[in-house]
């Protein structure tokens, strides 16, 4: 069911849930939690999808805040979506005119779930300081993506600066998979310590730069990241130890492949995920993440550049590629104190 409230209130908005509420009952309850998504007009069909999506694991109120010119009349232009229209939700998408632009904190307010959580999502650009974002203030739990930025790398230098506990973004939620494997591969024998890593992705992914930074982080070794052609997402890891590497490779977007010394290579589903999986995970946990702060602040600092561009789109080239990384690394491989392998397994997150 689709409601239309065309140049509204939020008192307007208010009763006319409540009604709603009335009229379907059950399917109108249970929600446990507010999201707030923040987001232009062009991007807002694409992201009320994705939160539509996203709540049939976590019934939630979504407020959609759509900022339109801020010339003329101050206007409002509601619309409720409830049942088949909304997943497991109800969907309030507010388009804000003139004044109201810049007042989206004050709008939302009366519409917020009471005793709830609320969690604010910016599926593109997001503010340059969340900090100093109202409607950020408003949340428990804040949510960017850096993919969707002009400037991936740059904006997680911002936000590694800006960090506060409660953000997240949804470059970092998307290397869980690869994060579970990498942890995976280490946590059997022969146990030797890691002495190197190179990662290879495509220059406009935040999520390879997360990858090597949080392998940078948690094992305390040279990680060089390589480049790929631009699109291409993360291509390749390398982990040197003393008896040989191990190489996760994904040339494209579904099936990687995994080589060990000594053990056949295997291949191993690990698609590219969808932003309503991604986000869904982020709604599954309200407290903050140390982990990515961690990587944040310390990961990132810690990286090194590879210099030019390779084309890794096979497992063999990727192999090649990090093979390159690791004989110009070896000099100052061979003056790195090893770091223990359990250091490797992620904390307070776990491989889905």
């Amino acid at each position: 069911m689709i409601v239309d409230l065309p140049a509204t209130s939020t008192a307007a908005v208010s009763k006319r849930l409540l009604q709603l509420r009335n009229e379907v009952g059950a399917l109108a309850l249970g929600r446990v939690l507010t999201l707030i998504v923040v987001v232009n007009d062009e991007a807002a069909d694409d992201a009320v999808e994705v939160a539509t999506e996203a709540s049939r694991q976590h019934p939630c109120r979504i407020i959609v805040v759509v900022s339109g010119t801020r010339r003329g009349s101050n206007r409002i232009d509601g619309q409720i979506r409830i049942g088949g229209d909304a997943g497991a939700s109800e969907v309030v998408i507010l388009r804000l005119f003139g004044q109201l632009a810049a007042q989206g904190q004050s709008v939302v307010t009366p519409l917020l779930l009471a005793d709830s959580p609320v969690v604010a999502w910016w599926p593109r650009e997001a503010p340059a300081d969340l900090r100093n974002d109202p409607i950020a203030a408003m949340a428990s739990r804040r949510i960017t993506d850096a993919a969707e930025a002009a400037r991936p790398r740059a904006m997680l230098d911002r936000l590694a600066q800006t960090y506060q506990p409660g953000d997240t973004d949804l470059a970092w939620t998307r290397v869980t998979l690869w994060r579970g494997l990498l942890a995976a591969a280490l946590d059997g024998p022969p146990y030797e310590p890691v002495t190197g890593a190179a990662v290879a992705g495509a220059p406009d992914s935040p999520s390879t730069d997360l990858l090597a930074a949080w392998l940078a982080w948690a094992l305390k070794v040279p990680v060089t990241r390589e480049k790929t052609p631009t699109g291409s997402g993360i291509c390749a890891v390398r982990l040197q130890r003393p008896g040989g590497v191990i190489d996760l490779a994904r040339p494209g977007d579904f099936v990687a492949t995994m080589s060990q010394p000594g053990q056949p290579d295997r291949k191993i589903s690990l698609r590219r995920r969808g932003d309503a999986e991604c986000l869904a995970d982020e709604l599954r946990r309200l407290d903050a993440d140390e982990t990515y702060a961690d990587v944040l602040r310390k990961g990132l600092p810690a990286l090194g550049a590879a210099k030019g561009a390779t084309r890794a789109s096979t497992v063999s080239e990727s192999k090649r590629a990090a093979e390159r990384l690791r004989r110009n690394r070896a000099a100052q491989l061979a003056t790195m104190v090893p770091t223990l392998v359990p250091t490797m397994v992620p904390a307070g997150r776990q491989p889905s």
